[in-house]
């Protein structure tokens, strides 16, 4: 198909149509970095980077809303979220950086991980809390993300770079050499960072120093360091006698026996009196217990995304039909679902469980975005239009809805207002495909020169 055609015809090949269903996880790119001699908040040294405090704030707060998103929203779950906020607020308060707008949320991803932006903004998946045990155990993973924030470590990768791009970028894990290995990709761009992520953002020296610095908020907050030691055990897949995938994903990281052998060595050494204090089980369950009555929903949401990881789509279509069965009004388990009946072209099915998402969770905007691709494979440009329009209203930044707005309207033959779109994407993106066709039907229809 030629380039002119493949985002305006109606009978898009796979490969197109699965590319268009991943575009909901970018944004847009961050403001031009400055440098600077900054002190380290964590060792008074003064060193050179490109990234200011201010920016680092900025581009939390221009990326983290849309990360959030990819990872089906943050959990409606208003007591969960504050519990895991007080436990975040308590730690941060004692870490190098306490004047850092920080904030804690639980996103409704099934992945385990957890992950920090530069300014504060944390986030834990449902995923890796039902794989915890007690409270010490989530403080360890918070003050580990507390660190990053704190050794500015995104910024310390900015500078090396020299560029402040997405920071949102998927970590993706390809399990699959398949026909389907562009959609393994898609399902984890989509999903959120990566079930790795945690491991394989940062430099082995990044996660040492994570890990200590974590290890001594927690403490200092006053919880027992032997939660850092529960935490990698989980990690390193030890835990528990029949390791899940993700666990075992983890498991394979090259530092994770090292990190689980030094965090018993710490706590030995330096916290030996404070082993003592509680690990605040009794707490965290009691918090946690919405979660675990659907956790069986949740494992199977896990189970089905590895199959749609390995093409296996059918498998994944009857895991997902019995997670919803079980949690019928689980948002991210119907977008999931959702995905799955995209990819093998059921759109009317596909449809029908974007609108349940939308009517459980309006404000949520990943199931808005996906409506809008299925809307566009139905030929039902208006409908898709209004729906790229109001997710570019939910999650401002994006330019891709910018794009396939221009797309819907394109299509309608209404060339003027498609023109429109078009020029406000390409002040936003310059290169790739994208701006490669936003470029040639500007020329074609007479809004622009071509470029000599």
């Amino acid at each position: 198909m030629k380039l002119s055609n493949r985002f305006t015809d109606k009978q898009m090949n796979r490969r197109d149509f699965l590319w268009l269903m991943g575009c909901a996880g970018a944004t847009a790119m961050t403001a031009p970095l400055t440098g600077c001699m900054t002190k380290d908040p964590v060792t008074g040294e003064r060193g050179f980077v490109l990234m200011s405090e201010q920016q680092e704030i900025a581009i939390d707060k221009k990326n983290a809303p849309h990360q959030f998103s990819s990872d089906y929203g943050v959990s409606q779950d208003k007591a969960l979220n504050q519990y895991l906020d007080s436990v975040g607020k308590n730690i941060a308060q004692t870490s190098h950086r306490p004047h850092m707008p920080y904030n804690f949320q639980v996103v409704n991803a099934t992945y385990v991980n957890a992950y920090a932006f530069p300014g504060g903004s944390i986030a834990a998946t449902r995923g890796i809390l039902l794989e915890m045990d007690n409270e010490a155990e989530l403080a360890a993973l918070i003050g580990h993300e507390v660190a990053h924030v704190n050794a500015r470590h995104t910024a310390e990768r900015a500078t090396r770079s020299q560029i402040a791009g997405v920071i949102a970028t998927a970590a993706t894990v390809i399990t699959s050499q398949s026909d389907y290995s562009e959609y393994t990709e898609i399902v984890n761009s989509l999903g959120g960072m990566g079930a790795g992520a945690l491991l394989s953002r940062y430099s082995r020296d990044n996660e040492r120093e994570a890990d200590s610095l974590g290890l001594q908020y927690m403490v200092q907050s006053g919880q027992n360091p032997q939660g850092m030691v529960g935490l990698m055990e989980m990690l390193n897949g030890t835990k528990h006698s029949e390791p899940n995938i993700i666990e075992r994903m983890f498991s394979s990281h090259p530092m994770s026996s090292e990190r689980y052998k030094t965090a018993v060595e710490q706590v030995s050494k330096q916290y030996g009196s404070e082993k003592n204090r509680p690990l605040n089980k009794e707490r965290y369950m009691d918090h946690t217990a919405g979660l675990r009555k659907i956790k069986t929903s949740i494992k199977g949401i896990q189970a089905a995304e590895n199959e749609m990881n390995k093409g296996n789509f059918s498998a994944a279509e009857s895991l997902f039909n019995t997670a919803l069965r079980q949690a019928p009004d689980d948002y991210c388990g119907l977008v999931m679902s959702a995905k799955c009946q995209l990819s093998q072209d059921k759109l009317e099915h596909a449809n029908r469980l974007l609108e349940q998402a939308q009517s459980i969770y309006p404000e949520e905007a990943q199931a808005v975005h996906l409506s809008g691709v299925t809307q566009l494979k139905l030929g039902q440009n208006e409908s898709a239009f209004n729906q790229f329009h109001r997710y570019e209203q939910q999650m401002p930044g994006n330019p891709n809805s910018v794009f396939f707005q221009a797309v819907a309207l394109e299509r309608m033959q209404e060339k003027d207002r498609a023109a429109n779109q078009y020029m406000r994407f390409l002040k936003q993106v310059k290169q790739g495909d994208q701006a490669q066709h936003a470029y040639n039907r500007l020329v074609e229809w007479g809004h622009i020169k071509p470029q000599s």
